[in-house]
Formats: structure tokens, sequence, C-alpha cells
């Protein structure tokens, strides 16, 4: 069930029409080089698609101060998918995570059933490019009528359950069932005790749970922004740590949260990603791969302090580099240096 909104892999596009490798874009290196990679793998760009990703990881994993390794397929650019190879380094900063739950929480088969009808209609919206969603009422109304038509029984169950909402995220040894609770808790009435559930689930072992978590989070941050009399507080810390995490799920959720987080200003926030997640960050932002660039770059721009029209005209240029490196202060130490001399 997790894998409906999950990025394509590749026994899916494997099952397709055998795209070649497109774009091929890397997060994690410090130590490790890309040309290092691609000797280990064998992977080109114009290349075959390989039929394993399992395969992959583990050769990446054999490379010296590998620690973990996570690549995805992303489909596709005409007949050609982008690769994303992420790997977390030894010593190198990383999110972790709480352990597995075992507890014997469950949700109720009829709500498991009314997700799994939701995710089909969000599929079948998805391949009529019809994705737009409304986030004001600080949950996700759906454009498209057959998906949204189904998010009133989220809005009832979280009202009348939500104590069996925060018992799955929490004691549920099922990863799927904490992932749905994730994405329903999300259509409570906004409080901050919810806020907090959702803040709790960013911790979880399991990516889709954290994925579902940002996005419900996403939604009541566009509500505070709105609201900002209901006192609602998001804390940027967890999606900040999670520009670490060797998911590429986690770094573009959190990135899309963070925008969100920022729009207004944001200092603290901003302060943040200065302090603890820039390089993470910069690297994003020079991705191939020009749609999942765009917001880590857009991010850069606030933290090099400029206004977002500045950082778009930037991007429509061509210039992502100038930005980047404004950000990351390297102008600034490259005057520092020339009036020493």
């Amino acid at each position: 069930m997790r894998q409906f909104l999950a990025l394509l892999a590749f026994a899916t596009l494997a099952r397709a029409q055998m795209p070649h490798i497109g774009d091929i874009n890397f997060y994690g290196l410090h130590k490790v080089t890309a040309e290092k990679i691609l000797g280990a793998t064998g992977i080109r760009q114009g290349g075959s698609l390989p039929g394993s990703r399992g395969d992959l990881e583990d050769a990446i994993e054999k490379i010296s101060d590998v620690v973990q390794a996570r690549v995805e397929a992303v489909c596709c650019e005409g007949n050609a998918a982008a690769l994303f190879i992420g790997v977390e380094e030894r010593g190198a900063p990383h999110a972790a995570f709480r352990s597995e739950p075992a507890g014997e929480a469950a949700l109720p088969p009829e709500l498991l059933e009314a997700y799994q009808q939701f995710l089909t209609a969000m599929t079948r919206a998805a391949a009529r490019g019809n994705t737009t969603e409304d986030l004001t009422s600080g949950h996700s109304v759906l454009d498209d009528a057959g998906a949204s038509a189904l998010q009133p029984r989220f809005v009832t169950f979280a009202s009348e359950h939500l104590n069996t909402l925060h018992e799955v995220l929490h004691n549920g040894a099922d990863a799927d069932q904490r992932a749905v609770a994730a994405a329903v808790i999300g259509y409570a009435p906004p409080t901050q005790d919810v806020v907090n559930e959702l803040q709790y689930a960013l911790d979880d072992p399991e990516a889709a749970v954290r994925a579902n978590a940002i996005r419900s989070l996403k939604a009541i941050t566009v509500l505070a922004s709105r609201q900002p009399q209901a006192g609602l507080q998001i804390s940027p810390t967890w999606f900040i740590e999670l520009l670490h995490s060797v998911e590429l799920s986690d770094r573009m959720e959190s990135a899309r949260a963070l925008l969100l987080l920022t729009d207004r200003g944001g200092q603290p926030a901003i302060g943040l990603i200065r302090e603890r997640a820039l390089p993470d960050l910069a690297e994003m932002a020079r991705w191939k791969t020009l749609r999942y660039a765009l917001p880590p770059f857009l991010l850069l721009g606030r933290v090099a302090g400029l206004a977002d029209t500045a950082a778009q005209q930037a991007w429509e240029k061509g210039d992502r580099e100038a930005i980047i490196r404004k950000a990351l202060g390297e102008d600034d130490a490259k005057s520092a240096k020339r009036m020493r001399k």
C-alpha cells in the first residue's frame, strides 16, 4: 500500500518499455566520488536501466566508507528515466530513527479499504495529469472529483477516532498501517496535539510513514500561516535533520515543507538550515533533474537572503551556481581572502 505514492522503482520500470538512463543525480557524497560509484555499478547515462535495484545498492555499499546506499529511478522524460543515487558515508551527518514498534495496535479494515480506494483514485488522477490539491483547510482537498469524494471519510474518522490513530502511530507493528495513520490523522481538526503526533511520526523507521507525516504537516503549515491566531507551532528541526537522510523521499518532502515554513520569513528555520544542512541542500540544488533541484535551490536562495523573484530569475537564466555559492558563503570567503592580500 505504501508504494502507491512512492517514486517508481526498478520493478515497475522493468515491466514498462525499458527506458534508458537519463540524468544521474547523486547525494550524500563527501569522500566518495560519483566516478567511483559509476565505476562500481557500470551504469552510464544513455545506458540500459538495470533490472535489480538491490544489486546496484549492494555494489555501492561495497565501496570503502559507504554505510548505506539507495537508488531510485524516476520515470520519465520521453524514454529516459532519471536516476537518484544516495549514500550515507561513515562519519557523515545522518538521520537516525527510533526502533520499530512491536505492539498490536491496528486500524479497522473499513478504513484500510477506504484508503486503498483513495490510493487507486489518486493513481488514476495522476495518470490523467491531475494532482492539484488545496491545503488551505489544513488538510489536502484534491481537485480530482473521484479522489476528493473519498476524503470526507478520513475527516470523519480522524475526528472521531484520534486515539486509535495515536495508538497505531506509537504501537502498531505494521508499517503500512502506520503510514495510513500518518496520512489520516492529518484530516483531524488541526490542534497542537495533532502537530505533535505528526512530528513524532517523523522519527518513524519507515520512510513511507515519514513521507505521509510530512505531507500532513505541510497542509497544517499552510493553515497556520493563514491563521496565526491558532497558535500552531511546527518545528523545522526534524525536516532539517531529514535532509541528511539516504532516502530521496525524506529529502524532497522536507525541502518542500521547509519552503512553506520559511515562506514568510522563518528566520529561526533559515538559521538552523545554515547551521545544519547547507552542503546537503547545495548538493540537491545542483541535481541535473530540474524539477527535483528547484525546491532546494529556492530554499538556498532564502538562506542567501535573496527574494524569491531574484532566485527565480537566476534559475531561469541558468545561473544556479552563483546563488549556491552565495548561500554557502564562498563569495564572501573569496572577498575576505582578497582583502587580506
